[in-house]
């Protein structure tokens, strides 16, 4: 049996999706689940545009320093393959791994975050984007991925709306 903490932040995202602001009200209630559940200090979500090859940031909760709409191109990278591409987890341990894997990596520093965990979010074996967890260093491991995992599926109408809602080109 899961921990009441953990059932009631799964709830608490899962009761979100009959709101009638979406994809926003899904979005504040997983930000607010994974940071009771797994902790972050940066939490974001990204939304993958196959046909432009790009990710585009539809949640975050620094907007100052990542504002909304924020665009990055998929690249052939090692994390790319990995996590785009193939659908796995990425966790990154502490700030010599953020380099390795992220342009802004002394951004990302700079907010305290030395760690990270990317989920991807997945739908009939594509991945629609991803669901992006920062915070002190080593603060991830294996053991956060599948309650991750859980929330990332509890994302994917949320994102699946953003997407109905952009204009097709």
């Amino acid at each position: 049996m899961l921990p009441s903490s953990i059932v009631e932040s799964l709830s608490a995202v899962a009761q979100a999706h009959a709101g009638s602001q979406q994809p926003q009200a899904t979005f504040d209630a997983l930000d607010k689940a994974v940071a009771a559940t797994i902790g972050h200090r940066l939490f974001t979500i990204l939304v993958h545009h196959r046909a432009e090859r790009e990710s585009e940031r539809v949640y975050t909760n620094m907007r100052e320093a990542y504002p909304l709409g924020g665009r990055k191109q998929i690249t052939d990278s090692p994390w790319m393959q990995q996590v785009m591409q193939r659908g796995l987890p990425y966790i990154g341990r502490n700030a010599d791994d953020l380099r390795e894997v992220f342009y802004d990596h002394e951004l990302i520093v700079s907010l305290g975050c030395r760690s990270v965990l990317n989920i991807p979010l997945r739908w009939q074996g594509e991945t629609l984007g991803t669901l992006n967890m920062l915070h002190e260093e080593n603060w991830y491991g294996s053991g956060h991925i599948e309650l991750a995992r859980l929330f990332a599926q509890l994302a994917v109408p949320a994102v699946m709306a953003q997407q109905a809602k952009e204009p097709q080109a």
